[in-house]
């Protein structure tokens, strides 16, 4: 009996740790593959979630599918940066000739950066540029060259004695006039013997903020078209003002509002063949009081009459009158600060 129990007794202790033997040769291999599987099944999507988004990516970002193709391989140092041109030049376009006055000073090359930017997303636009110098510099030669834009560089210098805030006499002349009536005989003597292109013309200041809609409103101008410029005149912004008709019948200014013209540079554009049709209009250089420059040009090629509002009936503003702060330089040349070899 005492025989018998103690075999029973074994046969309880050993069979469970025979069960868990066999099930530890068994279930550790069923339990790999079944992993196994699953993992292979999980690659298979990711995979495939992959090559999808793979071609996605190359499809729609096929510069980026590049980049991630060339990972591993040499990379390429890029020695000088040339940006691509602008939209392709259409033949059907009217072109927007837009003269630029310029003169040296610490944020120049900032301000024409910021500008040529602009220009390189507006397509059919010949870039004048006109320089307060005795010569062209290497500084707006090379940005001229590197920005892919159709341009022209002029240079003009106006003498000290004309100069803003150097002359004695009231009527001095204000900054950049010499360099746009440069600019626009630049422009009648390009096309004296050959027919003009549909187009207009536009001053554009270096230092302003131009809406790439601006562009668009005056491309179609037939004589001169007109807009609000905002931070002028001490205001928010101001306009033409505008009768329910749709013609400009004065001026939304607190500065000599009885000007005949009582609006900023970057508030009008003029047809090309306007301005080759008047080939004595230009920025008068005496007897002009502060104010009055737009007003010198302008009362030789149209009456309030012929102006044609843009931007919504002048309800919209497209330009800004900004001004890049004045830099702070005053340790330069101190300490061996800074390298003045390096282009700013």
């Amino acid at each position: 009996m005492l025989r018998r129990r103690n075999l029973l007794t074994t046969l309880l202790i050993a069979l469970p740790w025979a069960l868990l033997l066999t099930l530890w040769h068994q279930y550790p291999t069923t339990h790999y593959l079944s992993l196994l599987r699953k993992e292979t099944d999980e690659n298979v999507t990711s995979k495939a979630l992959l090559n999808g988004t793979s071609a996605l990516r190359e499809e729609v970002f096929p510069s980026c599918a590049r980049q991630q193709q060339s990972i591993g391989a040499t990379p390429k140092i890029i020695q000088n940066y040339v940006y691509s041109r602008p939209p392709p030049w259409s033949d059907t376009l009217p072109t927007i000739f837009v003269i630029t006055p310029t003169y040296t000073r610490p944020v120049q090359k900032a301000e024409l950066t910021r500008l040529a930017n602009t220009f390189l997303h507006v397509q059919n636009l010949h870039w004048v540029v006109v320089e307060d110098s005795p010569r062209r510099t290497n500084l707006v030669s090379n940005l001229l060259e590197k920005a892919g834009l159709n341009f022209t560089h002029l240079n003009v210098e106006t003498p000290k004695s004309l100069k803003l805030g150097l002359s004695w006499i009231p009527s001095h002349t204000p900054r950049g006039t010499l360099q746009r009536n440069l600019g626009l005989h630049w422009l009648r003597d390009s096309f004296s013997n050959t027919a003009p292109p549909e187009g207009v013309v536009y001053f554009a200041d270096d230092d302003n903020t131009y809406s790439l809609e601006l562009f668009e409103e005056m491309r179609y101008t037939r004589r001169v078209s007109v807009w609000p410029v905002a931070f002028v005149g001490g205001l928010r912004y101001e306009s033409p003002k505008v009768s329910p008709a749709g013609k400009v019948v004065g001026w939304k200014t607190v500065f000599d509002p009885n000007r005949p013209f009582a609006i900023d540079m970057a508030g009008f554009a003029i047809s090309i063949k306007l301005i080759l049709e008047k080939p004595h209009a230009s920025f008068k250089l005496e007897g002009v009081k502060g104010g009055y420059q737009e007003t010198s040009l302008l009362k030789d090629l149209v009456t309030m009459d012929g102006l044609e509002p843009k931007a919504a009936n002048c309800t919209k503003v497209l330009v800004w009158h900004t001004r890049t702060e004045r830099p702070t330089l005053v340790n330069e040349g101190k300490r061996g600060f800074t390298d003045p070899r390096v282009e700013v």
